[in-house]
């Protein structure tokens, strides 16, 4: 099979599409023809090894995983012994987590993994720019989001924010959004009620508060976002910087406001199942719908990292 490999790090220009072996399932795993993969904000840092924290992951000297790729949406092709819950031709989707290897035409997971069926009507590439579940884990096991709280989402025209607005308002809290003066239509059209251009106004020195402050981008930091911040209020952040790592400690015991660091990549795969499944209902209901910003045949994988590594990009989607 092909591949998008990146065997050093560095920009997009290490990536290559290649020809590695292909991986065959053993029992109790599925192989997977990828019809769709997300390329995330994530895979951009692990393929750069910037910042690096990354390196701790992926490796400190040259990647440990040359595939990446964690989103996929696919078809069955084949199933190992004991594979009860698939059968051969079942459409799914699912994330293959630390394993990464999505960004490839085959791709190996086991049955009780976080894979699922994919909702019917949904194209590939719709369905594999809806599995990531970071905006859906922040908002509602780590922030806790409730229904009349409000929500300021700082980046909320990227792939996480986009999310993130769409679940703050089927949750029904009231949501501020900052974003580029170019995409403050999108972000209207998924339901926020104010949206702000990040060039022509620094929102944390207007008079507004709230509950729920979500640094998607990691530009404002909590130093700053706490000016904003209701008495409980609770500052959400997706970059694992070292000074993100040094608040959420030192705010860990507060009943006022802090700030948060979750890791989604690191999941039990039950509990990605399970958003998998919740995703669903979500779509089938109308409450969100799949926003994407560029779509790459996979031989093109360098144009999709030149893609995501521009910045503020929504999905960016990889397909055979």
């Amino acid at each position: 099979m092909h591949a998008v490999v990146s065997r050093r790090y560095g920009g997009p220009e290490v990536v290559e599409w290649a020809e590695i072996p292909d991986p065959a399932p053993r029992a109790g795993e599925l192989l997977v023809r990828v019809e769709a993969s997300d390329l995330s904000t994530a895979d951009a840092a692990l393929r750069s090894g910037s910042p690096f924290a990354a390196r701790l992951f992926a490796g400190l000297r040259r990647p440990r995983l040359p595939v990446l790729g964690a989103d996929f949406a696919g078809t069955v092709e084949a199933i190992g012994d004991g594979v009860t819950r698939f059968a051969v031709g079942d459409r799914v989707w699912g994330v293959t987590g630390a394993a990464m290897g999505a960004h490839a035409e085959l791709v190996v997971v086991p049955q009780d993994g976080a894979v699922a069926l994919r909702p019917a009507g949904l194209t590939a590439t719709d369905a594999a720019s809806l599995v990531d579940a970071t905006a859906m884990s922040f908002l509602r096991d780590t922030a806790r989001l409730r229904a009349g709280e409000r929500i300021l989402i700082n980046g909320a025209s990227g792939a996480v924010g986009t999310a993130a607005v769409q679940l703050a308002v089927a949750t029904g809290a009231e949501v501020a959004a900052v974003c580029s003066a170019a995409r403050a239509q999108l972000v209207r059209d998924l339901g926020a009620a104010h949206v702000y251009d990040y060039r022509a106004v620094d929102v944390t020195i207007l008079p507004e508060q709230y509950d729920v402050v979500f640094d998607v981008v990691g530009t404002m930091g909590y130093r700053r976002a706490r000016r904003i911040l209701t008495r409980g209020g609770r500052y959400l952040i997706t970059v694992p910087t070292f000074g993100a790592l040094a608040w959420h400690a030192l705010t860990l015991g507060s009943r006022g406001r802090r700030s948060r660091i979750a890791f989604t990549g690191l999941r039990k795969a039950s509990i990605v199942r399970a958003d998998l499944e919740a995703t669903s209902a979500l779509v089938s209901a109308g409450r969100i719908r799949p926003v994407v910003d560029g779509v790459y045949p996979f031989e093109n994988g360098d144009a999709a990292h030149t893609h995501v590594a521009r910045g503020k990009a929504g999905h960016v989607i990889l397909t055979p």
